[in-house]
Protein backbone atom coordinates (compact mmCIF):
# COMPACT_ATOMS: atom_id res chain seq x y z
CA UNK A 1 0.00 0.00 0.00
CA UNK A 2 1.49 3.37 -0.92
CA UNK A 3 0.10 6.74 0.65
CA UNK A 4 -0.34 9.55 -1.67
CA UNK A 5 -0.57 13.32 0.18
CA UNK A 6 -2.39 15.89 -2.11
CA UNK A 7 -1.33 19.16 -0.35
CA UNK A 8 -2.81 21.84 -3.25
CA UNK A 9 -6.02 21.59 -5.20
CA UNK A 10 -6.06 19.07 -7.96
CA UNK A 11 -8.57 18.31 -10.28
CA UNK A 12 -11.00 15.53 -9.33
CA UNK A 13 -9.72 13.71 -13.16
CA UNK A 14 -6.29 13.68 -11.25
CA UNK A 15 -7.42 12.61 -7.88
CA UNK A 16 -9.60 9.78 -9.20
CA UNK A 17 -6.49 7.94 -11.41
CA UNK A 18 -5.08 7.94 -8.00
CA UNK A 19 -7.98 6.27 -5.97
CA UNK A 20 -8.72 4.02 -8.98
CA UNK A 21 -5.73 2.07 -8.26
CA UNK A 22 -6.23 -0.88 -4.89
CA UNK A 23 -2.69 -0.13 -3.88
CA UNK A 24 -3.44 3.56 -3.46
CA UNK A 25 -4.03 5.51 -0.29
CA UNK A 26 -5.04 8.89 -1.35
CA UNK A 27 -5.32 11.88 1.06
CA UNK A 28 -6.26 15.20 0.30
CA UNK A 29 -5.90 17.66 2.43
CA UNK A 30 -4.91 21.35 0.85
CA UNK A 31 -5.44 23.23 4.28
CA UNK A 32 -2.44 22.39 5.74
CA UNK A 33 -0.50 25.02 7.28
CA UNK A 34 3.78 24.00 7.17
CA UNK A 35 3.43 23.20 11.10
CA UNK A 36 0.75 20.71 10.26
CA UNK A 37 2.36 19.18 7.56
CA UNK A 38 5.48 18.26 8.68
CA UNK A 39 4.66 15.89 11.53
CA UNK A 40 2.80 13.32 8.90
CA UNK A 41 5.20 13.89 6.25
CA UNK A 42 6.90 10.69 7.08
CA UNK A 43 3.98 8.59 6.50
CA UNK A 44 3.95 8.97 2.95
CA UNK A 45 5.38 7.75 -0.14
CA UNK A 46 4.07 10.63 -2.76
CA UNK A 47 3.70 14.33 -2.27
CA UNK A 48 1.64 16.26 -4.77
CA UNK A 49 1.76 19.85 -4.96
CA UNK A 50 1.12 23.11 -6.82
CA UNK A 51 2.79 26.13 -5.72
CA UNK A 52 1.01 26.47 -2.01
CA UNK A 53 3.14 23.71 -0.32
CA UNK A 54 6.78 25.03 0.20
CA UNK A 55 9.09 22.03 0.09
CA UNK A 56 11.58 22.85 1.68
CA UNK A 57 14.90 21.26 3.32
CA UNK A 58 12.98 21.47 6.68
CA UNK A 59 10.01 19.70 5.64
CA UNK A 60 11.54 17.22 3.97
CA UNK A 61 14.11 16.50 6.62
CA UNK A 62 10.51 14.13 8.34
CA UNK A 63 10.05 12.93 4.83
CA UNK A 64 11.31 9.16 5.64
CA UNK A 65 9.19 7.23 3.12
CA UNK A 66 8.60 9.94 0.66
CA UNK A 67 9.82 8.35 -2.74
CA UNK A 68 8.27 10.93 -5.24
CA UNK A 69 7.33 14.15 -5.32
CA UNK A 70 4.84 15.61 -8.01
CA UNK A 71 4.23 19.39 -8.92
CA UNK A 72 1.21 19.85 -11.03
CA UNK A 73 2.65 22.90 -12.86
CA UNK A 74 6.27 24.01 -14.65
CA UNK A 75 8.10 25.91 -12.24
CA UNK A 76 9.88 23.39 -9.27
CA UNK A 77 10.86 26.84 -7.01
CA UNK A 78 8.76 25.94 -4.28
CA UNK A 79 10.66 22.94 -4.35
CA UNK A 80 13.85 22.65 -2.60
CA UNK A 81 15.84 20.17 -5.34
CA UNK A 82 18.81 19.37 -3.48
CA UNK A 83 17.64 18.49 -0.52
CA UNK A 84 15.07 16.21 -2.19
CA UNK A 85 17.93 14.58 -4.79
CA UNK A 86 19.99 13.93 -1.30
CA UNK A 87 17.18 12.17 0.28
CA UNK A 88 16.69 10.48 -3.36
CA UNK A 89 13.76 11.80 -3.59
CA UNK A 90 12.39 12.31 -7.57
CA UNK A 91 10.89 15.30 -8.06
CA UNK A 92 8.46 15.62 -11.34
CA UNK A 93 6.77 18.21 -12.90
CA UNK A 94 4.51 19.15 -15.49
CA UNK A 95 6.02 21.30 -18.22
CA UNK A 96 3.49 20.95 -20.98
CA UNK A 97 0.18 20.74 -19.36
CA UNK A 98 -0.30 24.29 -19.39
CA UNK A 99 0.94 25.05 -22.87
CA UNK A 100 -2.11 26.11 -25.43
CA UNK A 101 -3.72 27.93 -22.33
CA UNK A 102 -0.71 30.39 -21.87
CA UNK A 103 -0.14 31.21 -25.95
CA UNK A 104 -4.03 31.83 -26.13
CA UNK A 105 -3.92 33.96 -22.87
CA UNK A 106 -0.84 35.67 -24.67
CA UNK A 107 -2.63 36.10 -28.41
CA UNK A 108 -5.84 37.71 -26.14
CA UNK A 109 -3.35 39.77 -24.36
CA UNK A 110 -2.10 40.91 -28.04
CA UNK A 111 -5.31 41.63 -29.24
CA UNK A 112 -6.36 43.45 -26.31
CA UNK A 113 -3.24 45.60 -26.75
CA UNK A 114 -3.88 46.19 -30.88
CA UNK A 115 -8.29 47.12 -30.04
CA UNK A 116 -7.70 48.49 -26.35
CA UNK A 117 -10.72 46.16 -25.67
CA UNK A 118 -10.65 46.57 -21.86
CA UNK A 119 -10.32 50.18 -21.70
CA UNK A 120 -13.21 50.28 -24.19
CA UNK A 121 -14.93 47.89 -21.89
CA UNK A 122 -15.01 50.28 -19.21
CA UNK A 123 -15.54 53.07 -21.10
CA UNK A 124 -19.00 51.96 -22.21
CA UNK A 125 -20.06 50.49 -18.53
CA UNK A 126 -19.26 54.00 -17.46
CA UNK A 127 -22.44 55.07 -19.84
CA UNK A 128 -19.93 56.58 -22.11
CA UNK A 129 -19.42 56.39 -26.04
CA UNK A 130 -15.98 57.48 -27.46
CA UNK A 131 -15.13 55.56 -30.22
CA UNK A 132 -12.29 58.12 -31.25
CA UNK A 133 -10.49 57.83 -28.12
CA UNK A 134 -9.81 53.64 -28.63
CA UNK A 135 -8.37 54.19 -32.03
CA UNK A 136 -6.56 50.74 -32.48
CA UNK A 137 -4.17 49.09 -34.69
CA UNK A 138 -4.00 46.36 -37.02
CA UNK A 139 -1.73 43.10 -36.23
CA UNK A 140 -1.53 42.14 -40.20
CA UNK A 141 1.94 43.04 -41.57
CA UNK A 142 3.39 43.89 -38.27
CA UNK A 143 6.47 42.53 -36.36
CA UNK A 144 6.33 40.50 -33.43
CA UNK A 145 9.24 40.06 -31.40
CA UNK A 146 9.36 36.28 -29.60
CA UNK A 147 12.27 36.53 -26.61
CA UNK A 148 12.44 31.91 -25.94
CA UNK A 149 11.20 29.96 -28.54
CA UNK A 150 9.93 27.26 -26.28
CA UNK A 151 6.60 25.38 -26.47
CA UNK A 152 4.64 28.33 -25.73
CA UNK A 153 6.97 30.11 -27.56
CA UNK A 154 5.90 28.18 -30.84
CA UNK A 155 2.20 28.36 -29.97
CA UNK A 156 2.01 31.75 -30.29
CA UNK A 157 3.84 32.36 -33.04
CA UNK A 158 1.24 30.43 -34.95
CA UNK A 159 -1.45 32.21 -33.67
CA UNK A 160 0.36 35.41 -34.73
CA UNK A 161 1.30 34.46 -38.02
CA UNK A 162 -2.75 33.45 -38.85
CA UNK A 163 -3.23 36.38 -38.09
CA UNK A 164 -0.47 37.59 -40.69
CA UNK A 165 2.27 39.15 -38.60
CA UNK A 166 6.00 38.77 -39.02
CA UNK A 167 7.88 36.99 -36.24
CA UNK A 168 11.00 37.76 -35.16
CA UNK A 169 13.13 35.25 -32.56
CA UNK A 170 15.34 35.48 -29.87
CA UNK A 171 16.25 32.09 -28.66
CA UNK A 172 19.84 31.08 -27.83
CA UNK A 173 19.07 27.60 -28.15
CA UNK A 174 16.96 27.87 -31.45
CA UNK A 175 19.06 26.93 -35.03
CA UNK A 176 18.30 28.89 -37.84
CA UNK A 177 17.71 25.88 -39.97
CA UNK A 178 14.17 25.19 -37.57
CA UNK A 179 13.15 29.02 -37.70
CA UNK A 180 13.21 28.69 -41.61
CA UNK A 181 10.70 25.87 -41.07
CA UNK A 182 8.40 27.86 -39.10
CA UNK A 183 8.88 30.87 -41.03
CA UNK A 184 10.36 32.88 -38.68
CA UNK A 185 13.60 34.96 -38.69
CA UNK A 186 16.04 34.29 -35.82
CA UNK A 187 17.83 37.30 -34.46
CA UNK A 188 19.78 39.04 -31.85
CA UNK A 189 18.43 40.12 -29.00
CA UNK A 190 18.98 43.78 -29.58
CA UNK A 191 17.96 43.42 -33.85
CA UNK A 192 14.60 42.08 -32.30
CA UNK A 193 13.98 45.34 -29.93
CA UNK A 194 14.58 47.51 -32.62
CA UNK A 195 12.24 45.87 -35.12
CA UNK A 196 9.52 44.87 -33.16
CA UNK A 197 5.85 46.68 -33.31
CA UNK A 198 4.88 43.75 -30.03
CA UNK A 199 7.23 42.11 -28.06
CA UNK A 200 6.23 38.92 -26.23
CA UNK A 201 8.43 37.53 -23.91
CA UNK A 202 8.22 33.34 -22.65
CA UNK A 203 11.68 32.33 -20.97
CA UNK A 204 12.17 31.56 -17.15
CA UNK A 205 13.09 33.80 -14.43
CA UNK A 206 16.70 33.41 -13.93
CA UNK A 207 20.05 35.24 -13.15
CA UNK A 208 20.76 36.47 -16.62
CA UNK A 209 16.85 36.95 -17.41
CA UNK A 210 15.93 39.30 -14.57
CA UNK A 211 15.34 42.49 -15.70
CA UNK A 212 16.45 41.36 -19.14
CA UNK A 213 13.85 44.13 -20.52
CA UNK A 214 14.78 47.37 -18.92
CA UNK A 215 15.79 51.37 -19.51
CA UNK A 216 18.49 50.57 -21.51
CA UNK A 217 16.37 48.13 -23.34
CA UNK A 218 13.45 49.98 -23.91
CA UNK A 219 14.88 52.85 -25.32
CA UNK A 220 16.37 50.54 -28.35
CA UNK A 221 12.30 50.13 -28.70
CA UNK A 222 10.57 51.87 -31.81
CA UNK A 223 8.31 54.62 -30.42
CA UNK A 224 4.74 53.17 -29.74
CA UNK A 225 6.10 49.66 -29.25
CA UNK A 226 3.36 46.97 -27.22
CA UNK A 227 4.80 45.03 -24.89
CA UNK A 228 3.55 41.39 -23.47
CA UNK A 229 4.52 39.24 -20.34
CA UNK A 230 2.92 36.07 -19.74
CA UNK A 231 5.68 33.97 -18.66
CA UNK A 232 7.62 35.18 -15.21
CA UNK A 233 7.20 38.62 -13.20
CA UNK A 234 10.74 40.39 -13.11
CA UNK A 235 12.42 39.71 -16.77
CA UNK A 236 10.62 43.50 -17.27
CA UNK A 237 11.81 45.47 -14.57
CA UNK A 238 8.68 46.98 -13.78
CA UNK A 239 9.50 50.70 -12.81
CA UNK A 240 11.47 51.39 -16.13
CA UNK A 241 8.21 50.20 -17.83
CA UNK A 242 6.14 52.82 -16.02
CA UNK A 243 8.34 55.27 -17.11
CA UNK A 244 8.25 53.95 -20.79
CA UNK A 245 4.53 54.07 -20.80
CA UNK A 246 4.68 57.91 -19.25
CA UNK A 247 7.18 59.03 -21.84
CA UNK A 248 5.23 57.50 -24.61
CA UNK A 249 7.81 55.08 -26.07
CA UNK A 250 5.66 51.93 -24.67
CA UNK A 251 2.24 52.70 -26.30
CA UNK A 252 0.74 50.20 -24.21
CA UNK A 253 1.77 47.17 -22.13
CA UNK A 254 0.09 43.39 -21.23
CA UNK A 255 1.04 41.63 -18.23
CA UNK A 256 -0.17 38.36 -16.40
CA UNK A 257 2.85 37.95 -14.22
CA UNK A 258 4.25 40.38 -11.52
CA UNK A 259 7.36 40.75 -9.57
CA UNK A 260 5.26 40.71 -6.66
CA UNK A 261 2.55 38.70 -6.30
CA UNK A 262 -0.19 39.40 -5.08
CA UNK A 263 -0.03 42.92 -6.30
CA UNK A 264 0.11 45.25 -4.02
CA UNK A 265 -2.87 47.54 -5.08
CA UNK A 266 -0.76 50.64 -4.73
CA UNK A 267 1.52 49.39 -7.51
CA UNK A 268 1.73 52.26 -10.25
CA UNK A 269 1.21 49.93 -12.93
CA UNK A 270 -2.10 49.44 -12.09
CA UNK A 271 -2.98 53.44 -12.62
CA UNK A 272 -1.77 53.55 -16.35
CA UNK A 273 -4.77 53.29 -18.49
CA UNK A 274 -2.03 51.85 -21.22
CA UNK A 275 -1.39 49.01 -19.14
CA UNK A 276 -3.61 45.63 -19.08
CA UNK A 277 -2.93 43.85 -16.35
CA UNK A 278 -4.62 40.08 -14.88
CA UNK A 279 -3.61 37.98 -12.10
CA UNK A 280 -1.66 35.27 -13.48
CA UNK A 281 -4.45 34.08 -15.42
CA UNK A 282 -2.19 32.06 -17.90
CA UNK A 283 -2.74 28.42 -16.70
CA UNK A 284 -6.40 29.17 -15.47
CA UNK A 285 -8.54 27.57 -17.98
CA UNK A 286 -10.22 24.57 -17.01
CA UNK A 287 -8.63 22.74 -19.72
CA UNK A 288 -4.89 22.97 -18.65
CA UNK A 289 -5.95 22.04 -14.77
CA UNK A 290 -7.46 18.97 -16.06
CA UNK A 291 -4.16 18.54 -18.30
CA UNK A 292 -1.53 19.14 -15.68
CA UNK A 293 -3.66 17.19 -13.09
CA UNK A 294 -3.95 14.00 -14.99
CA UNK A 295 -0.72 14.32 -16.18
CA UNK A 296 0.90 14.46 -12.10
CA UNK A 297 -1.54 11.68 -11.14
CA UNK A 298 0.00 9.48 -13.87
CA UNK A 299 3.45 10.32 -13.37
CA UNK A 300 3.24 9.67 -9.76
CA UNK A 301 1.08 6.42 -9.82
CA UNK A 302 3.46 5.16 -12.94
CA UNK A 303 6.96 5.96 -10.86
CA UNK A 304 5.43 4.30 -7.28
CA UNK A 305 4.34 1.24 -9.63
CA UNK A 306 7.44 1.18 -11.07
CA UNK A 307 6.51 1.41 -14.35
CA UNK A 308 8.79 4.49 -15.19
CA UNK A 309 9.88 7.50 -14.92
CA UNK A 310 8.56 10.91 -16.99
CA UNK A 311 9.76 14.76 -16.60
CA UNK A 312 11.62 13.82 -13.63
CA UNK A 313 14.11 17.47 -12.77
CA UNK A 314 16.42 15.20 -10.53
CA UNK A 315 16.59 11.29 -11.82
CA UNK A 316 17.47 9.99 -15.55
CA UNK A 317 15.21 6.64 -16.41
CA UNK A 318 17.66 4.00 -15.50
CA UNK A 319 17.08 1.02 -14.00
CA UNK A 320 17.72 1.69 -10.07
CA UNK A 321 20.85 -0.68 -9.72
CA UNK A 322 22.17 0.34 -12.69
CA UNK A 323 21.80 4.33 -10.83
CA UNK A 324 23.71 3.41 -8.48
CA UNK A 325 26.68 2.93 -10.24
CA UNK A 326 26.41 5.74 -12.85
CA UNK A 327 25.18 8.33 -10.14
CA UNK A 328 28.79 10.10 -9.94
CA UNK A 329 29.04 9.76 -13.43
CA UNK A 330 25.87 11.26 -14.15
CA UNK A 331 26.82 13.96 -11.67
CA UNK A 332 30.12 14.84 -13.69
CA UNK A 333 27.96 14.78 -16.88
CA UNK A 334 25.55 17.19 -15.58
CA UNK A 335 28.36 19.61 -14.41
CA UNK A 336 30.48 19.72 -17.60
CA UNK A 337 27.21 20.62 -19.47
CA UNK A 338 26.79 23.34 -17.14
CA UNK A 339 30.49 24.02 -17.19
CA UNK A 340 30.63 23.73 -21.10
CA UNK A 341 27.28 25.38 -22.24
CA UNK A 342 27.95 28.46 -20.74
CA UNK A 343 31.78 28.76 -21.78
CA UNK A 344 30.57 29.17 -25.32
CA UNK A 345 29.79 32.15 -26.63
CA UNK A 346 27.32 32.05 -29.38
CA UNK A 347 24.15 30.49 -30.48
CA UNK A 348 23.98 26.50 -29.96
CA UNK A 349 24.61 24.45 -32.85
CA UNK A 350 26.00 21.27 -31.99
CA UNK A 351 27.08 19.10 -28.50
CA UNK A 352 29.67 16.29 -29.14
CA UNK A 353 30.09 14.00 -26.68
CA UNK A 354 32.68 11.00 -26.59
CA UNK A 355 33.02 8.80 -23.38
CA UNK A 356 36.83 7.00 -23.22
CA UNK A 357 37.88 4.29 -20.98
CA UNK A 358 36.34 2.03 -18.14
CA UNK A 359 32.55 3.82 -18.45
CA UNK A 360 31.99 2.69 -21.84
CA UNK A 361 30.96 -0.78 -20.60
CA UNK A 362 27.59 0.63 -19.65
CA UNK A 363 24.57 2.54 -21.38
CA UNK A 364 26.11 5.86 -21.69
CA UNK A 365 22.57 7.44 -22.65
CA UNK A 366 21.73 8.49 -19.08
CA UNK A 367 24.99 10.45 -19.22
CA UNK A 368 24.25 11.93 -22.73
CA UNK A 369 21.24 13.53 -21.21
CA UNK A 370 22.36 14.78 -17.93
CA UNK A 371 25.02 16.39 -20.51
CA UNK A 372 22.17 17.96 -22.63
CA UNK A 373 20.16 19.04 -19.52
CA UNK A 374 23.00 20.48 -18.10
CA UNK A 375 23.61 22.22 -21.37
CA UNK A 376 20.22 23.76 -21.81
CA UNK A 377 19.57 24.82 -18.01
CA UNK A 378 21.11 27.78 -17.78
CA UNK A 379 18.45 29.19 -20.35
CA UNK A 380 15.83 27.00 -19.81
CA UNK A 381 15.89 25.98 -16.42
CA UNK A 382 12.97 23.75 -14.73
CA UNK A 383 11.50 23.29 -18.24
CA UNK A 384 14.53 21.06 -18.86
CA UNK A 385 14.60 18.02 -17.22
CA UNK A 386 16.69 14.38 -17.46
CA UNK A 387 13.65 12.93 -19.78
CA UNK A 388 12.96 15.69 -22.15
CA UNK A 389 16.34 17.82 -22.90
CA UNK A 390 17.13 15.29 -26.08
CA UNK A 391 13.72 16.07 -27.47
CA UNK A 392 14.13 20.00 -26.69
CA UNK A 393 17.51 20.17 -27.82
CA UNK A 394 16.36 18.34 -30.96
CA UNK A 395 13.11 20.41 -31.29
CA UNK A 396 15.51 23.67 -31.87
CA UNK A 397 17.74 21.97 -34.07
CA UNK A 398 20.62 21.05 -32.04
CA UNK A 399 22.63 17.98 -32.95
CA UNK A 400 23.61 16.08 -30.11
CA UNK A 401 26.32 12.97 -30.95
CA UNK A 402 27.65 10.60 -28.79
CA UNK A 403 30.67 8.34 -29.57
CA UNK A 404 32.98 5.61 -27.60
CA UNK A 405 36.38 5.72 -27.54
CA UNK A 406 38.15 2.37 -26.27
CA UNK A 407 41.45 4.52 -27.01
CA UNK A 408 43.73 4.60 -23.24
CA UNK A 409 44.09 7.54 -22.22
CA UNK A 410 45.80 8.99 -18.93
CA UNK A 411 42.89 8.90 -17.42
CA UNK A 412 40.70 5.77 -16.19
CA UNK A 413 37.89 7.33 -17.93
CA UNK A 414 36.73 10.62 -19.39
CA UNK A 415 34.00 12.31 -20.57
CA UNK A 416 34.78 15.08 -22.95
CA UNK A 417 32.06 17.73 -24.22
CA UNK A 418 32.17 19.69 -27.15
CA UNK A 419 30.06 22.41 -27.43
CA UNK A 420 29.86 24.27 -31.84
CA UNK A 421 27.87 27.32 -31.93
CA UNK A 422 27.95 30.07 -34.54
CA UNK A 423 30.82 31.74 -33.10
CA UNK A 424 32.99 29.31 -31.36
CA UNK A 425 33.99 25.85 -30.57
CA UNK A 426 34.64 25.47 -26.81
CA UNK A 427 35.77 21.89 -25.18
CA UNK A 428 35.67 20.44 -21.53
CA UNK A 429 36.95 16.83 -20.49
CA UNK A 430 36.22 15.84 -17.44
CA UNK A 431 36.41 13.20 -14.81
CA UNK A 432 35.61 11.81 -10.72
CA UNK A 433 38.29 11.76 -8.23
CA UNK A 434 39.11 9.42 -6.20
CA UNK A 435 36.41 10.43 -3.72
CA UNK A 436 34.18 10.05 -6.60
CA UNK A 437 33.63 13.66 -6.87
CA UNK A 438 33.59 15.33 -10.43
CA UNK A 439 36.83 17.22 -11.28
CA UNK A 440 37.47 19.47 -14.45
CA UNK A 441 40.63 18.00 -16.12
CA UNK A 442 40.80 20.11 -19.67
CA UNK A 443 39.80 22.73 -21.19
CA UNK A 444 40.75 23.18 -24.92
CA UNK A 445 43.92 22.20 -25.20
CA UNK A 446 45.03 23.27 -21.27
CA UNK A 447 45.28 20.58 -18.65
CA UNK A 448 43.81 22.01 -15.30
CA UNK A 449 42.32 20.56 -12.17
CA UNK A 450 39.20 22.69 -11.32
CA UNK A 451 36.18 21.54 -9.36
CA UNK A 452 32.82 22.28 -11.09
CA UNK A 453 31.02 23.50 -7.88
CA UNK A 454 29.52 27.11 -7.04
CA UNK A 455 30.38 30.46 -8.40
CA UNK A 456 33.31 29.78 -10.90
CA UNK A 457 35.36 32.78 -12.79
CA UNK A 458 37.11 31.31 -16.54
CA UNK A 459 40.16 33.91 -17.49
CA UNK A 460 41.96 33.48 -20.62
CA UNK A 461 45.39 35.24 -19.88
CA UNK A 462 48.99 35.50 -20.75
CA UNK A 463 51.49 33.45 -18.56
CA UNK A 464 52.76 36.43 -16.57
CA UNK A 465 54.16 37.04 -13.25
CA UNK A 466 51.87 39.03 -11.34
CA UNK A 467 48.36 37.75 -12.35
CA UNK A 468 47.63 35.69 -9.55
CA UNK A 469 49.11 38.56 -7.53
CA UNK A 470 46.45 41.04 -9.14
CA UNK A 471 43.40 38.87 -8.99
CA UNK A 472 44.07 38.05 -4.89
CA UNK A 473 44.54 41.86 -4.57
CA UNK A 474 41.26 42.69 -6.20
CA UNK A 475 38.97 40.22 -4.37
CA UNK A 476 40.60 40.95 -1.60
CA UNK A 477 40.08 44.87 -1.65
CA UNK A 478 36.32 43.63 -2.82
CA UNK A 479 36.17 41.04 0.13
CA UNK A 480 35.52 38.25 -2.14
CA UNK A 481 37.02 35.16 -0.67
CA UNK A 482 39.03 33.06 -3.45
CA UNK A 483 38.30 29.08 -2.01
CA UNK A 484 40.92 27.27 -4.86
CA UNK A 485 42.52 28.37 -7.68
CA UNK A 486 43.95 26.02 -10.83
CA UNK A 487 45.87 27.17 -14.02
CA UNK A 488 46.49 25.55 -17.28
CA UNK A 489 49.29 26.90 -19.93
CA UNK A 490 50.56 25.87 -23.21
CA UNK A 491 53.84 26.74 -23.12
CA UNK A 492 55.90 29.47 -20.20
CA UNK A 493 54.72 32.65 -21.21
CA UNK A 494 52.43 31.53 -23.86
CA UNK A 495 48.41 32.23 -23.54
CA UNK A 496 47.03 30.39 -20.35
CA UNK A 497 44.00 29.57 -18.70
CA UNK A 498 42.52 30.87 -14.64
CA UNK A 499 40.28 28.99 -13.16
CA UNK A 500 38.86 30.14 -9.67
CA UNK A 501 36.45 29.10 -7.37
CA UNK A 502 34.62 31.88 -5.12
CA UNK A 503 32.33 32.58 -2.42
CA UNK A 504 29.97 35.23 -3.35
CA UNK A 505 28.65 36.06 -6.61
CA UNK A 506 30.62 38.18 -9.12
CA UNK A 507 29.30 41.39 -10.73
CA UNK A 508 29.10 42.79 -14.23
CA UNK A 509 31.27 45.64 -12.54
CA UNK A 510 33.88 42.90 -10.81
CA UNK A 511 33.87 41.23 -14.17
CA UNK A 512 34.57 44.62 -16.06
CA UNK A 513 37.28 45.42 -13.34
CA UNK A 514 38.69 41.95 -13.89
CA UNK A 515 38.92 42.21 -17.46
CA UNK A 516 40.96 45.58 -16.72
CA UNK A 517 43.87 43.75 -15.11
CA UNK A 518 47.17 43.96 -17.19
CA UNK A 519 47.73 40.47 -19.65
CA UNK A 520 43.64 39.68 -18.62
CA UNK A 521 42.24 39.00 -22.25
CA UNK A 522 38.71 37.79 -21.68
CA UNK A 523 36.65 36.53 -18.55
CA UNK A 524 33.46 35.20 -17.54
CA UNK A 525 31.58 33.51 -14.77
CA UNK A 526 30.16 30.33 -14.67
CA UNK A 527 27.67 29.17 -12.19
CA UNK A 528 26.97 25.52 -11.25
Amino acid sequence: MFKILVSDPLSDEGVKILKDINDFQVDVKTDLKPDTIKPIIKDYDALIVRSATKVNKDLLSCADKLKVIGRAGVGLDNVDLEAATQKGIIVMNTPGGNTLSTAEHTMSMILSLARSIPQANISMKQGEWKRSKFMGVELYNKVLGVVGFGRIGKEVTKRAQSFGMKVLAYDPFLSREVAEELSVEVVELTDLLKKADFISVHTPLTEETKHMISTAQFAMMKKGVRVVNCARGGIINEQALVQAVKEGKVAGAALDVFEKEPVDPSNELLKLDAVITTPHLGASTEEAQVNVAVEVAEIVRDALLGKGIKNAANYPSVDAEVYKVLEPYINLAEKLGLFAGQLAEGRLQEVNITYSGELIKHDLSPLTMAIVKGVLFPILQETVNFINASTLAKERGVNVKESKSAKEDEFVTLIQVEIKTDKETKKVAGTLAANKQPRIVKIGEYYVEATPVGEMIVAQNWDKPGIIGSLGTLFGKHNINIAAMTFGRDVPGGKAISILNVDSPISQEMLEKINKIENILKVRTIRI
